[in-house]
C-alpha cells in the first residue's frame, strides 16, 4: 500500500513563465526515455524477480519514479501556467494547445504521445535489471541535454540537477539488484536424498 505525502520531493518555484522550454522538458513527462515509462516499466518487471531484495528495489525506484513524474509535470505546468495562445503558437505548442489546452499530457517533445511499445518487460530478471541500467543512462543523458537547453533558467536547471542525481543513484541500485540476481541464479542445486525436495547450495 501507498503512502502519499503531498508535496514533492524536491521544491519547485520557476519564476518565468516560457512554453519553448516546456515542450521540451514534456519529453521527460511521457517521452520513450522518461518518468511515465520508468515507473510502469520497474512496477511491472518486479513480478518478474527470484528474490524479495530485487522486488523491493525495483518497487521503491517505481514509486520514485511516479514522483519524479510529478515534478516534471509542475516544471512543465509552471513553464506554461497563465501563457497567452500567442505564446504557446510562437513555442510550436500550437497542436499541443489544440488537443489538450494548458494540460499536462504524456508526449515526447517531438510531439508523439506515450505508449507502453517503449518499454521492456520480459519476464527473465537479468535481461529486464540490464534495460533499466541502460534506461537510467538514457534518462541521465536526456537530463543532460536539457540542463544544457535550460541553462539560462537557474529555477529549472537546479530541478533538472537533481532529477539527473537520481538516476546516477537509480544506476548504482539496479546494479546491485543484477549481481544480487546473478549470484543467487548461479547457486548450484544440491539433493537431500529425497528427489521431491530439492535446495539451493549456500
Amino acid at each position: 500500500m501507498y503512502h502519499y505525502v503531498k508535496n514533492l520531493q524536491y521544491p519547485i518555484n520557476i519564476k518565468y513563465r516560457n512554453p519553448q522550454m516546456a515542450k521540451t522538458i514534456i519529453s521527460q513527462y511521457g517521452g520513450p526515455d522518461g518518468e511515465l515509462a520508468a515507473s510502469l516499466r520497474y512496477l511491472s518487471q518486479r513480478f518478474g524477480m527470484p528474490d524479495q531484495k530485487s522486488k523491493a528495489i525495483l518497487n521503491d525506484i517505481g514509486t520514485e519514479e511516479l514522483d519524479h513524474l510529478e515534478m516534471v509535470g509542475t516544471i512543465v505546468h509552471q513553464l506554461t501556467d497563465g501563457a497567452s495562445i500567442e505564446e504557446m503558437e510562437k513555442a510550436g505548442f500550437g497542436p499541443y494547445y489544440t488537443d489538450h489546452g494548458w494540460g499536462v499530457y504524456p508526449q515526447a517533445a517531438g510531439g508523439f504521445p506515450w505508449n507502453a511499445a517503449s518499454i521492456a518487460v520480459k519476464g527473465d530478471p537479468v535481461a529486464d535489471l540490464t534495460e533499466d541500467l541502460a534506461a537510467e543512462q538514457k534518462a541521465r543523458a536526456t537530463y543532460e541535454k536539457l540542463i544544457n537547453l535550460c541553462k539560462d533558467d537557474k529555477d529549472v536547471v537546479d530541478v533538472l540537477k537533481y532529477l539527473r542525481e537520481r538516476e546516477v543513484v537509480h544506476f548504482q541500485r539496479f546494479g546491485e539488484a543484477l549481481n544480487g540476481v546473478q549470484e543467487k541464479l548461479a547457486q548450484k542445486k544440491w539433493y537431500t536424498g529425497d528427489t521431491n525436495c530439492n535446495r539451493y547450495k549456500v
